[in-house]
């Protein structure tokens, strides 16, 4: 089957009274746009070298509706995972009515089955994207298909990079019985989540897709190169131990990365502007502590003496700023 047909298999299944929710790629519309497209084709002057910067239609039509749909899936999936997470980690009378708005459904069953749709609906959408650039460039022989992808991971929006996508991934694995053993999680029968902890290897997460695809997300700090302990994203995607980016930005660990100024820059990329996004990574953190206990306490007991350190080094520099010595 071809994945147009997939997909809008998917589109009308049992998922339509989830996805009426929420944005989704328009992949036939955009098929039929490439379709009345012949610019390139007709153009006996344009090689596969190309940047086919002369088709209207598609200018105006094609990349303008695909960008405006990535962001309404991004923003979309967001916020459904953030409020997904919030629940999880929800307690006392907050819980409660959660499961009263449930009409008393277990919270796992029902957790568990937000969570699978939410996998299918960006996994799903993800690759529809994919799709149809591919399909631009080979229509125009042109490589703006692979640009667009690339101005969307730079205004990440890049869907298989979120960090939501890897928090929903720890919060299915933490949700594993402890007699699962070490086989991947499976939203479903074509999408499935792993974690490799491996002291002897980098730790990673896997996710797999259909068709044998396979993203691989590093849980290395990329600062002290260690597995991340108390994980946050910054507004770029990039992972980091809490205080690591902390001190990177020159802020105190206690109050968090986004105490950072609005001008510290990402350690990674060099970005400026993603510390007051930072995100951290709850269900992550979760799952590394769970895995790695040793690890973790060990870390933990560090990070403590890291903290004091630093709170007692900048109370004593205030001390002798006000007395004079």
């Amino acid at each position: 089957m071809k994945f147009g047909e997939t997909f809008m298999e998917y589109l009308h299944g049992d998922r339509e009274w989830f996805l009426d929710k929420c944005s989704h790629v328009e992949y036939k519309r955009l098929k039929k746009v490439l379709k009345s497209c012949r610019t390139c084709r007709l153009n006996d002057s344009c090689t596969n070298e190309c940047e086919c910067k002369s088709c209207p239609l598609c200018d105006q039509l094609f990349f303008s509706e695909l960008m405006r749909e990535a962001l309404d899936i991004a923003g979309c999936f967001s916020t459904r995972v953030r409020h997904l997470l919030h629940l999880h980690v929800a307690g006392g009378i907050e819980r409660y009515m959660a499961r009263l708005v449930h009409c008393f459904k277990t919270d796992q069953t029902t957790m568990i089955q937000e969570g699978r749709m939410l996998i299918e609906y960006v996994t799903m959408n993800a690759i529809a994207i994919r799709k149809i650039l591919k399909k631009y460039d080979k229509v125009h022989s042109s490589v703006n298909g692979k640009n667009f992808k690339l101005k969307m991971r730079a205004e990440h929006i890049e869907l298989l990079q979120s960090p939501w996508l890897i928090e929903l991934g720890a919060f299915c694995l933490n949700f594993k019985r402890p007699g699962d053993g070490n086989s991947p999680s499976e939203f479903s029968t074509h999408f499935s989540f792993d974690v490799d902890v491996d002291v002897d290897d980098t730790p990673k997460m896997t996710l797999m897709l259909p068709d044998s695809m396979k993203l691989e997300y590093d849980l290395t700090c990329p600062i002290c190169l260690d597995t991340l302990f108390d994980p946050y994203a910054l507004g770029c995607g990039h992972l980091f131990c809490k205080s690591c980016v902390c001190l990177a930005a020159s802020a105190m660990i206690c109050d968090g990365p986004k105490a950072a100024s609005p001008e510290s820059k990402c350690p990674v990329c060099r970005e400026t502007g993603v510390y007051p996004k930072a995100l951290h990574m709850t269900e992550l953190d979760m799952l590394l502590k769970r895995r790695c206990k040793g690890y973790w306490k060990e870390r933990l007991t560090e990070e403590r003496a890291r903290v004091l350190k630093q709170t007692k080094d900048f109370w004593d520099s205030q001390t002798r700023f006000v007395v004079g010595y």
